[in-house]
């Protein structure tokens, strides 16, 4: 019997990667490094040296506050990332409050989606705009959560809704960092 790979996504800044940042941007808390040029990377967790912010990784895991409705709702909508057309994207690192963690589960899936309708205001966004959460929390990251957005250029304005409207609810009160890294795909 073999043992499962245990992949972890990386964000590496490269010199000659595919996506091009255009804006970086520090929402709440301290800034990153700068950089001018990411790949997306999957490697094996087990062989990966962690020494600095950059690069930002995280593993892709089951839905934590999603109920199984929600789950198949959003799987139905949800494109594939690499689209062709998708060559805009958002890489938003998120840090949340001790008090967020003090949290028990059902708690913050209260605040999380019956009061602040996080599940259901991404749904509605699909398909235009492809997305992916990346935990790292448990990997000792100095960010919770990494999240990964795609969209076409034509849909810049409906991802900046987006942004805008979950930035406005209740659950955003307990970020502590949060940066919001826009990139362009070299064709």
């Amino acid at each position: 019997m073999t043992a499962s790979r245990r992949l972890i996504t990386h964000f590496d800044p490269t010199g000659d990667g595919p996506w091009q940042v255009v804006r970086m941007k520090t929402v709440v808390g301290s800034p990153l490094q700068p950089i001018d040029r990411l790949s997306v990377v999957e490697r094996d967790l087990d062989s990966t040296p962690r020494d600095a912010e950059w690069p930002l990784r995280g593993v892709s895991s089951y839905g934590r506050y999603v109920t199984f409705r929600e789950r198949r709702a959003l799987e139905a909508q949800q494109p594939p990332l690499g689209r062709p057309d998708a060559t805009c994207a958002a890489l938003i690192p998120i840090t949340k409050s001790a008090i967020w963690w003090d949290m028990a589960q059902d708690e913050r899936r209260t605040i999380l989606e019956e009061r602040s309708a996080h599940i259901a205001t991404g749904q509605q966004y699909l398909p235009a705009i492809a997305r992916r959460l990346y935990q790292s929390r448990d990997l000792g990251e100095p960010f919770d959560f990494v999240t990964w957005f795609e969209y076409a250029p034509a849909d810049a304005q409906i991802f900046e809704d987006l942004v805008s409207r979950l930035r406005s609810t209740e659950e955003w009160r307990y970020v502590e960092r949060e940066v919001d890294i826009r990139l362009q795909r070299s064709c």
